[in-house]
């Protein structure tokens, strides 16, 4: 069997292009661009990495971005203030809470004080209520690029069996509410999970979030099955992801790589639900 190896970096240009393409529109109509503001508390050299990847692909796009960096030291009632500054600036549409954040400061508290109207990570506790209930919301980017990645590659989701290896409110509880939307039935597993091969064998969709570098093998999949790994760990100095992808490529029908497969479409949708506020601000 040839799997087909799901190109996320491929897609993400595209869904960036398009993107690039309306906010170039919007500026032309309405005299304005999407903005966005992530706040960066402390120095943790990967989230730095990661906030200059957002800059680079929101500005590249034609968006406006400020990068707001605090001491780790910064208290929780002065994060507060500044989330609500950012909830009343009028050119900001997209607030983004770079994660983790020191330990004195309550990440619940953070995230609920951000306007749900300028959630674009997804993570507002109303944002994730109409998740759950079905309403138009703003949904977690990793779980938002996955979905798209299935549709761009056509894989059917109705009436399948998906399993989601993960219960993280970034990842793993979002995506299955995603693909229950999607008509697929849906099991999710943890680290408690009984007979974890056994389940996920059963599954024609899986969904690996787990943070286990190369954990899933042929064990753990049935053959035509279609992996999408959402793991990133660092193993011998090298990238990789959850699913053992060389050991894999022979059993499944389609599997996305890691580098250049879901990670690259979490930061296209990031600007995507950022252009999404930003139009329904001009709209109302």
């Amino acid at each position: 069997m040839n799997a087909v190896i799901i190109d996320g970096q491929a897609i993400a240009l595209k869904v960036r292009g398009e993107i690039t393409k309306l906010v170039s529109e919007a500026k032309a109509r309405y005299g304005e661009v999407p903005g966005i503001a992530v706040v960066l508390v402390g120095d943790d050299v990967a989230s730095q990495i990661y906030v200059a990847s957002k800059e680079k692909v929101a500005v590249s796009a034609g968006m406006r971005s400020v990068i707001l960096r605090l001491p780790a030291s910064v208290s929780e009632k002065e994060l507060l203030t500044v989330i609500e500054k950012l909830n009343y600036d009028t050119k900001i549409h997209g607030i983004l809470i770079q994660l983790p954040l020191p330990e004195h400061i309550n990440a619940a508290v953070i995230l609920s004080a951000v306007s749900p109207l300028k959630d674009v990570d997804g993570f507002h506790p109303q944002n994730v209520g109409k998740l759950y209930t079905g309403e138009k919301s703003f949904v977690p980017c990793t779980p938002l690029g996955i979905m798209k990645l299935l549709k761009e590659y056509g894989i059917n989701l109705v009436g399948k069996r998906a399993v989601v290896i993960g219960r993280s409110n970034i990842v793993g509880k979002p995506m299955s509410a995603l693909l229950l939307t999607a008509d697929a039935t849906v099991t999710i597993c943890h680290s408690k999970t009984k007979d974890l091969p056994d389940v996920c064998r059963e599954a024609d969709i899986l969904v690996v979030a787990i943070g286990k570098a190369r954990m899933i093998t042929k064990d753990y999949v049935r053959d035509g099955a279609v992996v999408i790994d959402a793991g990133i760990n660092r193993l011998n100095g090298r990238i990789c992801g959850d699913a053992d992808f060389e050991n894999l490529l022979d059993a499944v029908s389609a599997i996305t790589p890691v580098p250049k497969g879901v990670g690259p479409m979490t930061i296209a949708m990031l600007i995507s639900n950022t252009l999404q506020s930003f139009m329904e601000n001009i709209k109302s």
